[in-house]
């Protein structure tokens, strides 16, 4: 790009922006981040990408830093605007990618903070297989409220609490200004930071990297390493390929399943697999659960945020106990250049901490979450039963066609014990852009009814959701999979110990209903919701769009 008489307008033009003849001597290396001024998770990250900078230069390289975008989660959650945020993974992955290819950049660092933006780097970096890594930019610290520690996930449940009287406008408002206290990601074992220790677990981030909360005085060290490791893995011709293998994906999801975390690592573990041409499909995550003991007790269902999680010692504690269980792959190579059980072993467990338990005292035998089939489900949904395996249990369909009115109808006090809120038509293509569903789990939850209702749907659920839910059910309702032939007062039985989600008609009355179902008309004719509806795969392979 920049070497020889040929390349002298090049040059030029990065002269008029503060290169000189000394940043060309030496290589290019990228720092992409997903900076935006709207939400805390990502607010950090210019600040962040300094620092990584500072590591380049100090190890010999040029840094060349570029921007792509973020979409707010917590603040997109429950209105039109949340059909964006799965989009935006594409969005992350297709512009890190084409700047990168675009200047024929040497390395990279990808820096992430709110959820898609995790998976979106890890992409990149898969298509691209140039020298690089992901760094994640670090949890928010807990707010509080009422003398304990709180996370957004309170908020949203609180909204439930306010509906039924439980909580007043003040304790709202108070809740609400004291719940997010700076900068970083949502702070429980929410997606951002389940897919954070994820790729720590996998080996596409630093160990340890993802532990240090986004204010902590020791981020700054964390970000400049991040980036003298990269240069360091140019000049060893180390690349991501090299750590997005098979027995690495299987540490990953070993990772997500003993610390309880969300669902939506199914989806971005599956799409990142996609891009590295590696081998994984759904029923290895129900396999991968099923040996996995759950031993982190982290929010939204347990006692603990991603705070307590560092102070105890961090993911590769986790992936201690694992490798002690012998349950770790632990040659698997990572970024550092060191195996994951080197890095593993090289753990240290704060005294007394409770947050990881010990292999013999373990929350559940099996992992957070597993994958259900049926007729309801043909392609596989995914349920979140961390904290507890729940037995088997019939339920009455209330059927909603968007989240919307499932909302309105929870917290207008019209779902009852019993009831099954079915949520369709919001799937990959029918939302399009899978929304996930935490303001209507959140106010299921505040309102009392956390135990006693269901909630399945096409959309996805939040990191924060808990309770008795199953999303990603493929096919999705918009292709005429069989949840588009549920009617209210159906009977509905989800199974977790059998693995089933079934619909309590025979076939030929759901074969019946499906001939006659007729698909809502596409929201979106053109722009990128169009794009994508018409591009995007099926939940069940990681909803990817391309071939």
């Amino acid at each position: 790009m920049i070497d020889g008489p040929d390349r002298a307008p090049a040059r030029s033009m990065m002269r008029a922006v503060g290169y000189n003849d000394e940043d060309f001597k030496r290589p290019l290396v990228g720092v992409a981040h997903s900076w935006i001024e709207i939400m805390p998770c990502n607010i950090n990250q210019r600040e962040l990408a300094g620092w990584v900078k500072e590591g380049i230069r100090e190890a010999g390289g040029t840094p060349v830093e570029m921007n792509t975008i973020a979409v707010s989660d917590g603040i997109a959650m429950g209105t039109e605007g949340m059909k964006a945020s799965l989009i935006s993974r594409e969005i992350v992955a297709d512009s890190i990618e084409l700047v990168t290819r675009g200047h024929l950049l040497d390395a990279l660092v990808c820096v992430s903070g709110c959820d898609k933006t995790i998976p979106g780097t890890v992409m990149a970096l898969a298509r691209l297989d140039i020298p690089g890594l992901m760094v994640y930019g670090g949890s928010i610290m807990p707010g509080r409220f009422q003398g304990r520690d709180v996370t957004i996930g309170d908020v949203f449940e609180a909204v439930g609490k306010h509906a039924v009287g439980k909580m007043t406008d003040a304790e709202l408002r108070e809740l609400e200004a004291n719940a997010c206290p700076g900068a970083g990601a949502c702070g429980g074992q929410f997606t951002a930071n389940t897919m954070a220790t994820a790729f720590e677990a996998l080996g596409i981030s630093p160990a340890g990297s993802s532990r240090v909360p986004a204010t902590d005085p020791r981020r700054k060290e964390v970000m400049r390493e991040a980036g003298r490791r990269a240069v360091a893995m140019l000049k060893e011709d180390f690349r991501p390929s090299r750590v997005l293998k098979r027995e690495n994906f299987e540490n990953a999801i070993a990772a997500v399943m003993a610390t309880g975390g969300s669902t939506n690592a199914v989806l971005h573990l599956l799409a990142c697999a996609r891009e590295a041409g590696t081998d994984l499909a759904l029923d290895d995550f129900d396999t991968i659960s099923s040996k996995t003991p759950l031993l982190a007790d982290m929010k939204p269902w347990g006692r603990f945020t991603a705070v307590d999680m560092d102070r105890a010692g961090g993911i590769m504690l986790v992936m201690q106990r694992l490798l002690e269980a012998g349950l770790l792959k632990e040659d698997a190579m990572t970024v550092t250049g060191r195996s994951i059980g080197d890095e593993a072993r090289a753990a240290r467990e704060t005294s007394g901490q409770e947050v990881v338990r010990p292999l013999d005292k373990p929350i559940a035998k099996s992992g957070g979450m597993v994958i259900l089939k049926g007729s309801l489900a043909p392609d596989g949904g995914v349920m979140k039963v961390a904290g507890h395996l729940m037995e088997a249990r019939r339920f009455t369909a209330r059927v909603f066609d968007r989240e919307e009115d499932a909302f309105a109808a929870v917290v207008g006090g019209k779902i009852k014990e019993g009831d099954c809120v079915v949520i369709r038509y919001e799937g990959p293509k029918g939302g399009p852009g899978m929304r996930e569903m935490l303001g209507v789990t959140g106010a299921i939850v505040g309102s009392g009814l956390a135990k006693k209702v269901a909630l399945i749907t096409d959309g996805r659920f939040s990191g924060a959701t808990h309770g008795h839910v199953v999303g990603h059910i493929a096919p999705e309702a918009a292709v005429g999979g069989p949840i588009a032939a549920i009617r209210d007062g159906d009977t509905i039985l989800i199974d977790p110990a059998k693995r089933r989600l079934d619909l309590d008609i025979p076939a030929d009355e759901l074969r019946k209903r499906l001939a006659s179902t007729k698909v809502p008309p596409a929201r979106y004719k053109t722009g990128a919701m169009a794009k994508y509806a018409k591009l995007v795969s099926s939940a069940s392979s990681g909803a990817v769009t391309g071939e």
